[in-house]
């Protein structure tokens, strides 16, 4: 019997992950029936009742296994880390808590895998979300799709389900910090897209943050293109030959002008106020990338797991 390993990320999720395993269960019981699987509960420090419900699921249910993290390390690592415990020949990255990926998709997932597609995407072809934020989202995966140095489907997620041979591939990757759709897609597998809506969180408050929105976004960016980099150094040599063609005209016009030409502060104070803003835009560019460097360079100190729930000793 093949087994399907997914992976559910929380923090915080006290209200939703009961519902979460309940609603999984009941789609591998009656649609998936004929595969064996595991629910992978990595919980990333929380500090409501989270802990002590999924202590209690697991007890009940040998399929539900949890992860206990010391300290929050943030979604992707989180996600990272349960994929390194899964035990599947498949797995699906992220099932989030809130359920705002539906675990019905999951049968269409694994349909295609069987089909010989290794990686089967999750597309999100409707949001049910503010206008504001459905339009930011779509910007960035667009600008994502142009840039990166692989095909990464667009609206395209970590909820998705990839044969173990692929996840066990990018995992030999060393990262800190894992843009793991990226980094699937890097692999270049033969692979097709599921649309399904997004619906909207009807339990609890979302924990991504403006901020940490952002960050994620920058890191999805620096991880999987060059581009931005590229695009610095071709500006700096554009805005450098029209710096200095502006500044030999400058000087013919005041041989020229017998006197009469400018006195030439406005230019000076509008040049210098261009020229600075440019560059620091492009230093803080090149700023994201020497971070991504120093954060793989310079390590954090391990992922340390306080408890392991229904796992075989290692």
């Amino acid at each position: 019997m093949k087994k399907i390993s997914i992976i559910t990320p929380c923090y915080n999720e006290e209200v939703n992950v009961e519902i979460c395993a309940q609603e999984l269960k009941n789609v591998m019981q009656k649609q998936l029936s004929g595969y064996d699987y595991e629910h992978i509960f990595a919980d990333n420090a929380s500090t409501d009742s989270t802990l002590i419900k999924l202590r209690e699921m697991a007890k009940k249910d040998r399929h539900i296994k949890v992860i206990a993290n010391s300290r929050n390390v943030g979604p992707f690592r989180n996600m990272w880390n349960g994929m390194k415990s899964a035990t599947g020949d498949a797995v699906v990255p992220q099932l989030a808590a809130d359920l705002q990926d539906p675990p019905s998709v999951i049968p269409e997932f694994v349909k295609n895998w069987e089909a010989g597609f290794l990686v089967t995407y999750g597309v999100r072809s409707k949001r049910e979300e503010a206008l504001v934020m459905r339009m930011a989202r779509g910007l960035y995966y667009r600008i994502i799709k142009k840039f990166a140095a692989a095909v990464i489907p667009l609206n395209s997620g970590e909820f998705l389900l990839a044969d173990k041979k692929v996840i066990d591939s990018i995992l030999s990757v060393d990262d800190q910090y894992p843009y793991i759709r990226g980094l699937i897609a890097q692999t270049g597998v033969k692979s097709v897209s599921v649309s399904y809506t997004w619906v909207k969180r009807e339990r609890g408050k979302s924990k991504n943050n403006f901020i940490s929105l952002i960050d994620q976004a920058i890191n999805g960016f620096v991880s999987t293109s060059r581009v931005p980099a590229r695009l610095a150094l071709l500006g700096g040599f554009i805005l450098s030959f029209l710096g200095f063609a502006y500044a030999i005209f400058t000087l013919v016009m005041a041989f020229i002008s017998d006197g009469s030409s400018p006195v030439g502060i406005p230019t000076i104070i509008v040049g210098i106020f261009l020229l600075g803003g440019v560059q620091l835009l492009f230093l803080g560019l090149i700023g994201e990338y020497i971070l991504s460097i120093h954060g793989q360079v310079r390590r954090t100190p391990p992922m340390f797991e306080i408890e392991r729930i229904n796992f075989k000793e290692r």
